[in-house]
């Protein structure tokens, strides 16, 4: 049986990078690169003074290096400092780890390895996971889901000491979507217009520096759909149908999915009258929208959260093409909309 491997967090390792607590090996995977880089090159630019790097540190990539050409850049001590740093990009391109696997039975304790391995995860059951894990870090750096989105913007705002409406973070997350490093560069971008007297990212902001309507957006229509708020919603649908950029089928359907299959789990749940319980069994970071799911229950009995869910499969296969024809994207929309407020 393949020994279980603890995973670190981002916050974790970048405490104990920040206070120098550093390990013989760091291997880094996951679908999202971003944080991978952000721990990696805090590795390259902190560990080693300007003058130590030239000796004691080596960028080097997977497809370039061997194993064991990798584990003997390993076994070198530093010349006039503390540690060594080897960083090793695109590992998932190195083959025949045995050499390498040898190396870190035993790793050389003033060598920091680190191991960046993007677009995928590790198989687990690799010996290399398993030494990593016992040596050093193993981290995963998986996809944002969606609805995790706008609690990760207003923790990162927090960080920057300043404060985001919930709508606001909410048209960040849907006008930029997983991609977590365009997610960022679109805070900071926000955040740089913040005067010092008034550091809050309203709507209006949003709206001024991203282009995005405070009005007529994804989540105006899913709080319209909640509402049960027929006039609201159809005004959204008719503005998307004529401003595709603003929202279209391929943007509501995945908003929508995820809305309702937390509503089919909250109609289920033993803590449907208990807020704070049935945060938790969303698994909801923030409680600020649970309330959502308490107003959509009083409109939306379980049996139409199953069919409309059905409904939402079906929109999204037609809207790919499969078993449609002749339906724009445009009627799909309202078709959808149609069928979940009546």
């Amino acid at each position: 049986m393949a020994e279980k491997t603890n995973l670190s967090t981002y916050e974790s390792i970048m405490r104990s990078l920040k206070a120098r607590q550093f390990v013989p090996v760091y291997l880094l995977m996951g679908d999202e690169g971003y944080f991978i880089d952000r721990i990696s090159d805090y590795l390259a630019e902190n560990v080693l003074n300007e003058d130590e790097r030239d000796f004691n540190q080596n960028i080097v990539f997977g497809s370039d290096i061997s194993a064991s050409q990798l584990a003997d850049l390993c076994k070198g001590y530093p010349m006039m400092s503390e540690f060594r740093v080897v960083i090793v990009k695109e590992f998932q391109n190195m083959k025949s780890l045995e050499p390498l696997e040898k190396y870190l039975e035993k790793p050389v304790p003033t060598t920091i390895l680190v191991l960046c391995y993007k677009n995928g995860r590790m198989d687990m059951r690799k010996r290399v996971v398993s030494l990593a894990s016992a040596n050093g870090v193993v981290y995963e750096s998986a996809k944002k889901k969606e609805n995790e989105l706008p609690g990760y913007i207003t923790s990162y705002v927090q960080t920057r000491n300043a404060t985001i409406d919930n709508k606001a973070a909410f048209m960040i997350a849907e006008s930029v979507g997983a991609d977590i490093s365009r997610l960022i560069s679109e805070c900071d971008k926000l955040l740089i217009s913040l005067p010092e007297t008034d550091r809050r990212i309203t709507p209006e902001l949003v709206e001024e520096k991203i282009g995005m309507s405070k009005e007529f957006n994804a989540f105006e229509l899913r709080r319209a759909i909640v509402r049960h708020d027929i006039y609201k919603a159809n005004l959204i649908v008719k503005y998307f149908n004529k401003n595709d950029k603003a929202g279209n089928i391929f943007s509501v359907v995945p908003l929508l999915f995820g809305f309702f299959q937390n509503l089919m789990i909250a109609h289920y749940s033993r803590n449907k009258n208990n807020e704070a319980a049935l945060a938790r069994d969303l698994d909801m970071k923030s409680g600020w929208g649970i309330r959502d799911y308490v107003t959509a229950m009083q409109f939306y009995t379980a049996t139409k959260t199953m069919q409309i869910i059905a409904k939402l499969r079906e929109v999204d296969e037609k809207g790919k093409g499969l078993g449609n024809s002749n339906t724009t994207k445009e009627e799909l929309l309202s078709e959808l909309i149609f069928f979940i407020l009546h």
